[in-house]
């Protein structure tokens, strides 16, 4: 349900990652057991000081890049679960999947070839349940659809 205005919980973000094998169609699916995610904004800022401005600084936002870590339960035989799981021991290209975010107002992030970086599948103390961890990293500019 998208939300038109006023506050909401966080679990109206959704996450969907590409399942489907390199060279398919599509195939996006939810991630199932996740309880907790974080977004970071890194911003290339460009500073000058030029003369006019008395030694005030100018300033330019020239790049930027989101890095968004999440948490939660590693569920052998989800099909989002296991596809993350299953890039732990990948390099290069084959790290690269497609994520969509999903705002609480309805509002789409996609974010093609994702870096999907897997930090963390089932340690923990011996009473725990199994952890997935892991970073969605941009790479390239992602397709906003409001």
């Amino acid at each position: 349900m998208s939300v038109s205005s006023g506050v909401f919980p966080c679990y109206e973000n959704q996450f969907k990652i590409n399942t489907a094998a390199s060279g398919e169609t599509a195939a996006m699916s939810t991630i199932a057991d996740m309880e907790s995610f974080s977004v970071s904004f890194d911003n290339g800022v460009e500073e000058w000081h030029p003369f006019e401005h008395e030694g005030w600084a100018r300033r330019l936002l020239t790049a930027k890049s989101v890095t968004i870590s999440v948490s939660g339960k590693r569920n052998i035989g989800d099909t989002g679960n296991d596809c993350v799981a299953g890039l732990w021991h990948k390099n290069g290209r084959d790290a690269e999947k497609d994520v969509d975010w999903t705002f609480p107002d309805g509002t789409v992030v996609h974010f093609a070839d994702a870096v999907i970086n897997v930090t963390n599948i089932g340690s923990g103390d011996s009473t725990n349940v199994g952890p997935l961890e892991f970073e969605i990293l941009s790479n390239g500019k992602p397709t906003v659809t409001p």
